[in-house]
């Protein structure tokens, strides 16, 4: 049985926001210019800690591809005595598999310096907490449209700081930005930059900014007969999203051109069609871009004013590393620092060396598991052909966990891509 709000307590708080000239959204809680955020950056991803209602703040993923904001877990909105209006389906980005969640209509965020008054929640009744798996920390909901919709947000991945400003602020374009025009359709912001391909055309694509996705350039084919793939690429999982897995390709893309900042050999995913491709042809865009490449940008997002403002991040021209090991990793949810293999590309050197899927990674290079971040580990098997990384691993026979052997292999990171 799902609580209700009466219709009569609706309509008075409504016409009470009417009268106090409040509205849902985000605002500062003092009379300033501009406050400051520091985020967490796990792979160029935002998350910064959020508190509900006056409960222990929880990490929540900054998300621009997002409408609303969501929250993982039923049970963890149940402890936080979160009220539910109605139910609704939600599809995920697989397009194949319905997700239900419970409506949270009103609801308060706190940020420290901001708050965000009146805001719905949609809460997933099937518990989504891969993405700790994935990124190596605990995420329990995402902050979408609201957090951007009436202020400007910049956004400095150099530094790990949000800046928030009032809704008057940078009415003048800042020293060393670059303007883009951005449309906010939806509830989503998308711009058009310059894709040469790998045949020699090129494309200006209409592109999703997506601050929540892990990739850098990502090309939907089936929106356009003339976006090609490239001579040399390999077949991968794309990302966890809250339908599941993606699956695809990697390629490269001879540069791509952001505010006439130009990118060298951008790491591009090719995603397979699913049932989800009829939402993504109906908004006209051609594909995203994510943090692998925003993260290599300093960002304003400007929504009231239609503007995206870029400038080069201290790592702009970092060359775009795929990983060099053919090896998937993910983190055991529990409270030890515990990471596994999740999955293996035939003829890699993980795969040429011996390593299973499901084999636990115990030590890397002599220095313990628990010692690494899931991050780190990430950027050393992507770092430099031809280095040598030594594993030492437990590999279980079966479901009993009291058997296993404990094993010890060698590889030579290779560039695949």
């Amino acid at each position: 049985m799902y609580k209700r709000l009466p219709l009569l307590l609706i309509f008075l708080l409504a016409a009470q926001l009417l009268c106090n000239g409040q509205v849902p959204g985000f605002f500062m809680k003092e009379d300033k210019r501009k406050v400051t955020l520091p985020f967490y950056s796990s792979n160029s991803l935002i998350i910064i800690p959020v508190s509900i209602n006056g409960n222990t703040p929880l990490n929540f993923l900054v998300d621009t591809g997002v409408r609303s904001n969501i929250l993982f877990s039923k049970t963890l909105g149940d402890a936080l005595n979160l009220e539910y209006t109605r139910r609704i389906k939600l599809v995920g980005a697989d397009g194949a598999e319905d997700l239900m969640a419970s409506v949270s209509p009103i609801n308060n965020f706190d940020l420290g310096p901001i708050e965000g008054i009146f805001q719905s929640l949609l809460v997933l009744e099937q518990e989504f907490l891969e993405l700790e798996s994935v990124i190596g920390v605990p995420v329990y909901g995402i902050l979408g449209y609201e957090f951007f919709k009436y202020n400007p947000v910049k956004i400095n991945y150099d530094d790990g700081k949000i800046i928030f400003y009032e809704p008057g602020a940078l009415k003048w374009r800042p020293l060393f930005y670059r303007k883009l025009n951005m449309e906010v359709q939806d509830n989503k912001p998308y711009i058009n930059v310059m894709v040469k391909q790998k045949d020699g055309s090129i494309l200006e694509p209409k592109l999703l900014i997506d601050t929540g996705a892990n990739h850098g350039l990502l090309l939907n084919r089936e929106t356009s007969e003339n976006i090609t793939m490239p001579p040399l690429f390999i077949e991968s999982a794309l990302g966890q999203s809250l339908g599941g897995v993606l699956y695809g390709f990697i390629g490269r893309v001879d540069y791509m051109k952001l505010a006439n900042f130009k990118l060298d050999e951008v790491l591009t995913s090719y995603p397979n069609e699913t049932p989800y491709s009829y939402v993504i042809k109906e908004s006209g865009r051609s594909g995203s871009l994510g943090a692998e490449v925003l993260g290599r940008t300093r960002l304003i997002f400007d929504y009231q004013r239609n503007r995206l403002l870029v400038r080069k991040a201290d790592n702009f021209y970092a060359p775009f590393q795929f990983d060099m090991s053919g090896m998937s990793l993910k983190k055991i949810i529990d409270d030890d620092n515990r990471i596994y293999i999740s999955e293996i590309r035939a003829g890699s050197p993980a795969g040429r060396a011996g390593l299973q899927a499901y084999d636990e990674i115990l030590v890397i290079n002599k220095v313990p598991t628990f010692i690494w971040e899931l991050s780190e580990i990430n950027k050393l098997l992507r770092s430099v052909p031809g280095k040598k990384i030594e594993l030492e691993i437990r590999r279980y026979e079966s479901d009993d966990l009291t058997k296993y052997k404990d094993l010890k292999f060698s590889l030579i990171l290779r560039q695949q891509i």
